[in-house]
């Protein structure tokens, strides 16, 4: 799994399509839970890779929609489903990132109203993603979304390596929608919140994923405000353990560290240097990462066509 993109996009939305129709013939309560519990199972399992192995963006994007939709209904019928959950924060987050963030980035400047409309769509749709996340969090340790607000860290030791998916999914989305509202000093107030997860879930499983939890520390380091040097140093950490632990198969890593620290020192040759390699990452040859690579090297590619307005010269 890379970045927010991944083989943890776990809609399976064949089966789904294949299942939902036989709840309206079921006439008992205790039937259908079971129905809900066996198709929340096997979303956690993994068994939607036909989206992450997808080589057609858009095509993926159109799908999507109808499985958040669908979870969501479920949801309805057992709001404390731990599976449908996770399955809900997930899928958010990925879509929002890519599919009505990344997309709005490249709105024409000319057009600043309409990306700015996206973006605050997108970060609708990472709250949502945080509060299905802190709502799992919640079901296993009741009082945990009161005490994530007022001591992070300690929130957070309460976890344990069964929580990783959880953490890092509620991370992911609440840190995303901070990333798209730095001007509002409530949403920035939130911060330690999504580092607090963050640190705690590498902690517990440091090769969780293909290294994604090393990407999301990549983004939010590169937000402190910290000793620079000191920073970059952890950035380099997370980068290297998130290629190391990916096999080469993350784009993201390259395209998180061109943002996180090139555009910061202004080394354009880095950053270049960065990108393309994210856009040599043959998706091909990591089916089970395909959709994830191919949408990380769309971003490359824009970055790249903005460097000139980067870097100066």
């Amino acid at each position: 799994m890379t970045d927010c993109f991944s083989n943890c996009f776990l809609f399976s939305r064949w089966r789904l399509l294949a299942l939902a129709p036989i709840f309206a013939l079921f006439a008992g309560c205790s039937v259908k839970d079971f129905a809900i519990k066996e198709i929340a199972s096997s979303l956690a399992e993994g068994s939607g890779s036909a989206f992450a192995q997808e080589a057609d963006i858009t095509f993926a994007g159109e799908a999507i929609p109808f499985s958040l939709k669908l979870v969501e209904s479920l949801l309805a019928a057992q709001p404390d489903n731990p599976d449908l959950l996770v399955a809900a924060s997930a899928g958010f987050t990925q879509y929002a990132k890519g599919w009505v963030e990344q997309p709005a980035d490249f709105i024409e400047l000319d057009d600043f109203f309409a990306a700015q409309a996206e973006y605050k769509r997108a970060t609708a749709f990472y709250l949502r993603a945080y509060d299905y996340g802190l709502r799992g969090l919640e079901v296993r340790y009741p009082g945990f979304g009161t005490t994530l607000a007022t001591d992070p860290e300690a929130a957070a030791a309460q976890l344990g390596k069964d929580d990783v998916e959880l953490a890092y999914w509620t991370a992911a989305g609440l840190g995303s929608a901070i990333s798209l509202s730095r001007t509002d000093p409530e949403m920035l107030a939130r911060l330690p919140a999504v580092e607090a997860l963050a640190e705690r879930a590498v902690a517990l499983d440091w090769d969780w994923s293909w290294g994604a939890v090393h990407e999301l520390l990549i983004t939010l380091k590169g937000s402190s405000m910290g000793d620079w040097e000191t920073t970059k140093a952890e950035i380099l950490e997370h980068y290297d353990a998130a290629v190391r632990i990916s096999g080469g198969a993350s784009a993201s890593a390259h395209v998180n560290l061109a943002e996180a620290i090139s555009v910061q020192d202004q080394n354009r040759g880095q950053f270049e240097t960065l990108l393309n390699r994210a856009l040599a990452v043959d998706a091909d040859a990591h089916p089970d990462n395909r959709l994830a690579i191919l949408i990380a090297q769309q971003r490359a590619e824009w970055l790249l066509a903005q460097v000139d307005d980067l870097f100066l010269e």
